[in-house]
């Protein structure tokens, strides 16, 4: 099935792209969740705009990437969440949380959609973050969970 990718899709591609994938994958996965929209004949206007959107968004050169690089694994970042007593969390730590605890921490303003989680952040402690900042660029940042 042909589909223009609405927002990146690691390993797939970046907005604005037209791939083919299996049905399956793009029926049951990507539309769904808003990553991607169907191709069709009038759907190609829609690329002209999502690909401007793109560039708005986008970190344009490489050494530009590389200097966010070193102010992000220059920022220390402290979220305060609440959790029981063993150190399990209520929830998850999302993307979105990282996202704003960099902001908050003095560093560079990042999407939350370059935020990359191995694994749900589950307890207290210190964890490592990847924040894919081009495609050649990823900052590791460490994060470190606190009780509330």
């Amino acid at each position: 099935m042909k589909i223009i990718l609405t927002h990146e899709v690691s390993g797939l591609g970046a907005a604005g792209d037209v791939v083919d994938v299996k049905d399956g994958y793009a029926r049951n996965y990507l539309v769904p969740r808003g990553f991607a929209i169907r191709w069709t004949k009038g759907g190609e206007q829609d690329v002209a705009q999502i690909r401007r959107a793109r560039k708005i968004h986008e970190i344009a050169t490489i050494e530009q990437a590389n200097e966010i690089k070193a102010q992000l694994e220059g920022t220390k970042v402290r979220l305060a969440v609440r959790s029981g007593d063993a150190g399990r969390l209520f929830g998850s730590v999302t993307p979105a949380d990282i996202a704003s605890a960099i902001k908050s921490a003095g560093g560079p303003d990042v999407d939350k959609r370059r935020v990359e989680l191995g694994s749900p952040i589950k307890t207290l402690g210190s964890h490592q973050v990847s924040v894919r900042l081009h495609a050649d660029v990823a900052a590791k940042l460490g994060v470190e969970i606190v009780a509330a």
